[in-house]
């Protein structure tokens, strides 16, 4: 390994200790909110509502907002290959270009808030608490809308602060928008108490709940702009400079980027209006997702977002050979993280709902539906990662039309698989439609990938893939034993400890015996990167 090889390594390593130290506080207090929401609202009408409501400006905030979003690709992908004084009147400019256009979305989703919730949630009409749940969630939809405008300016402050090196901010700052919705929620049962069933009450409690989080939303974007501004690479300054070519060369990414990943919403609308007919789906799957997006947006954060950069600079030709390298690091990394993780939410699913949820007004059935859920989201979570690495190594290239097209084509398929599954799994199938799009979108995109970059190693990268696979299948039956063991020889009664107790022992068999089939596989990209964070670990 050459002398800049092993600096790029350990600058991907503590690029990575940072954003994951970051990202797993701000997802552990996401899943705090999650677990407030759950005791205080279960699966009733206010979650179901808030659930309903939250789709569009959720979507946008994930969508725009996130890590790993069009607009943060976009940005970091053109600002990466500038020098810092060129940052400011570009952010500035599209900050005020994009704040312009999402404005016009949030005055949209004002005023036709009925009719929006009217087209996306069909099932609403044939359910007896059908209307007070669309009369809830209306309210929400509108408190929610600015989501929308601040959901773009999110984005491009966490491109412009990772170019800048700023990983910590950006990682950390979404547990703002968690804290106030928690916030909202002790509100509303000191004033209320048990009477935040009562009939009238649950309008002004839904609407408190969605005041919280669009309260969120706006510390998370105030305090990255303040970060910037100290940086000297913009503030909130309006600049109309839309022909430089820097915005044009933001635009060419952003845009089918956006439109890309936009499908996704069109699969995850079409999973709401098929989760619409089905009493608790929607609010089952919100839960199940964030116990999945907790370890999975923290794990992917560490993937993508130090590799992001590098791929953006590895486009020329003479350099796609380290490209490729860097490739197969993503898909390995993805594996070697998501796939004994899914195994073990397979096998432990039942416990890590009830240590989580199961308290309040999440009951014994809210369990049950949300257990089944997770157990679905285990099988898919390296394609849904291995996707998000393929697709920023199009971007990197400056090709967002290619995902764009891909997209496309998975919205017929997740109807047709939708309607296939649902039939014989129930809520769940739901789950599984979308794995099944993003198995499809992974194969395609190393299909296109490799005749772009005239050839892959598909048997020197499958290989150490299909052997973590066998690993996780191995951990998970060992899990799933460890479990049978435990309660049946060693707990008498079952209670928070002793779920913790199972877990624990479980999950812990589980991983050891990955671990120690993965040990033997002697992958170089997983021993340099576990020393590399070992060693920073032990440093910090």
């Amino acid at each position: 390994m050459t002398e800049e090889q092993k600096k790029v390594n350990r600058s991907l390593a503590g690029i990575a200790g940072i954003v994951a130290a970051a990202t797993i506080i701000s997802k552990v207090v996401g899943l705090v909110r999650q677990v407030a929401i759950g005791a205080a609202f279960g699966t009733d009408a206010i979650a179901e509502a808030y659930n309903f409501a939250y789709i569009i400006p959720g979507f946008l905030l994930i969508l725009l907002g996130g890590v790993n979003g069009p607009f943060y690709s976009a940005i970091v992908s053109v600002l990466a290959k500038r020098k810092k004084e060129e940052a400011a009147p570009l952010v500035e400019t599209m900050t005020t270009l994009v704040g312009c256009v999402l404005l016009v979305v949030t005055i949209l989703l004002v005023v036709f808030a009925g009719n929006i919730l009217d087209l996306t949630t069909p099932g609403l009409n044939q359910r007896p608490d059908g209307e007070l749940i669309r009369t809830i969630a209306v309210q929400q939809l509108r408190i929610m809308a600015p989501i929308a405008v601040l959901a773009g300016l999110i984005g491009i402050g966490f491109g412009t602060l990772n170019v800048a090196n700023q990983y910590w901010l950006p990682s950390i700052s979404p547990l703002l928008s968690s804290i106030t919705v928690v916030i909202a929620v002790g509100f509303l049962w000191l004033q209320l108490g048990s009477n935040i069933y009562a009939t009238e009450n649950v309008i002004y409690s839904g609407s408190i709940l969605a005041v919280g989080t669009t309260a969120g939303a706006v510390l998370q974007w105030g305090v990255q702009l303040v970060a910037q501004a100290k940086i000297g690479m913009g503030s909130f300054r309006l600049r109309f400079d839309f022909n430089q070519p820097a915005v044009k060369e933001v635009m060419k990414i952003m845009l089918p980027a956006t439109f890309s990943s936009g499908m996704l919403y069109i699969n995850w609308q079409i999973n709401s209006i098929f989760a619409s007919y089905i009493a608790g789906a929607a609010s089952g799957l919100n839960y199940a997702n964030l116990l999945v997006q907790t370890p999975l947006g923290v794990i992917s954060n560490i993937v993508l977002v130090p590799l992001l950069p590098i791929f953006s600079r590895l486009t020329d030709p003479q350099d796609w050979g380290e490209l490729k390298q860097r490739i197969r690091q993503g898909l390995i990394l993805s594996a070697f993280t998501m796939l004994p993780l899914g195994a073990i939410m397979i096998a432990l699913s039942q416990p890590i709902v009830s240590i989580v949820y199961k308290r309040g007004a999440f009951d014994q059935n809210a369990s049950n539906l949300v257990a089944s859920l997770l157990v679905a989201y285990g099988v898919g979570m390296f394609v849904y990662l291995a996707r998000d690495v393929l697709i920023r190594v199009f971007y990197a290239l400056g090709d967002g039309d290619t995902p764009f097209r891909i997209s496309l084509f998975n919205i017929l398929l997740n109807v047709v698989l939708d309607l296939i599954f649902i039939k014989s799994f129930g809520a769940p199938g739901l789950v599984l439609a979308t794995v099944g799009v993003n198995l499809s979108s992974t194969l395609m995109l190393l299909y296109l990938l490799n005749r772009k970059l005239h050839g892959l190693p598909w048997i020197e990268w499958s290989l150490p893939i299909l052997g973590l696979t066998a690993a996780s299948f191995a951990g998970g039956i060992s899990s799933f034993a460890a479990l049978q063991v435990v309660q049946r020889f060693i707990v008498v009664k079952e209670n928070m400890l002793t779920l913790l107790f199972e877990l624990a022992v479980a999950g812990f068999i589980g991983l050891l015996v990955f671990g120690a089939i993965a040990s033997v596989m002697k992958l170089p990209e997983i021993d340099t990167f576990v020393v590399r964070m070992r060693q920073k670990i032990l440093k910090k």
